[in-house]
């Protein structure tokens, strides 16, 4: 009798698999390969679950099945960690099938899908504003589901990455020495997203932006942005009177000060 060591008969068993899998790939028994599409699924073989999956959403199309099978798709691409393939389907599902018990599920992991796509900060964000979209449309069509919570923490999420996204916008252009835009782009930040946690830092910056703005300004324009600077400063400190930046911004208020005191004079 033929004796095998451990790797041997690892090999033997991993061919054994391979052929029974390909024999259910070979299969017209639709709902014997729906059954085992499951039992691979079950046992977190998504890659398999996948594939007999794909076959099976254009079978079962039409039929009473079909929203399960488009839900256990996506799921599988979820497992496998594939997003985008994810999220597509379970808009699928429900877009299909609008009145789906895999609906509720469907519309939270889309969302879900979007924010594990989401990229880091320095790049384009559309992802994440898909994602806060998304999560927002569930939280507002099942605002009792015990997602709610999770959908809402995650949506603070993506919004700091969207205002840190913006502050790091605001501070290329201000280490830029381009000051107007810089201004323009931290002023839709604070008015986008009042409550960040960066709201300090962007107000002193947006301040500093604009003390700069003013200071080296043409003429014509130069008192109208001194004034704009000067109220920036008052609402900084009104808001974080001991801030970090205080004694920055007390630097700030004495030379716009002494500008407009001295343009006051010319006039």
């Amino acid at each position: 009798m033929r004796k095998y060591g451990p790797i041997g008969l690892l090999l033997i068993l991993l061919t054994t698999a391979c052929s029974d899998f390909n024999k259910i790939v070979k299969s017209t028994d639709y709902e014997f390969k729906y059954k085992k599409a499951l039992e691979y699924y079950e046992d977190g073989e998504y890659v398999r679950s996948s594939t007999l999956l794909k076959e099976l959403v254009n079978i079962y199309r039409g039929t009473s099945k079909a929203d399960e099978i488009y839900y256990y798709y996506a799921k599988s691409y979820f497992g496998m960690g594939d997003y985008m393939m994810a999220g597509h389907w379970f808009r699928t599902l429900i877009n299909e099938f609008p009145r789906s018990k895999y609906g509720e599920e469907a519309q939270y992991l889309i969302g879900y899908c979007f924010y594990e796509e989401s990229p880091k900060p320095r790049l384009d964000q559309q992802v994440t504003q898909k994602a806060i979209d998304a999560l927002q449309l569930f939280i507002n069509l099942y605002p009792n589901s015990d997602k709610v919570e999770e959908a809402n923490r995650l949506i603070i999420e993506m919004r700091d990455k969207l205002v840190y996204k913006s502050y790091l916008t605001g501070k290329l252009y201000y280490d830029l020495e381009n000051y107007k835009a810089a201004t323009v782009a931290l002023t839709n930040s604070l008015k986008d997203f009042p409550d960040t946690k960066y709201r300090e830092d962007l107000m002193f910056m947006l301040l500093r932006a604009k003390y700069y703005l003013a200071i080296r300004s043409v003429e014509d324009k130069k008192e109208l942005r001194l004034s704009d600077a000067l109220d920036e400063y008052f609402t900084f400190v009104d808001e974080y009177p001991g801030s970090k930046y205080r004694k920055e911004a007390e630097k700030f208020y004495e030379t716009l000060a002494e500008e407009l005191h001295y343009n006051e004079d010319i006039n």
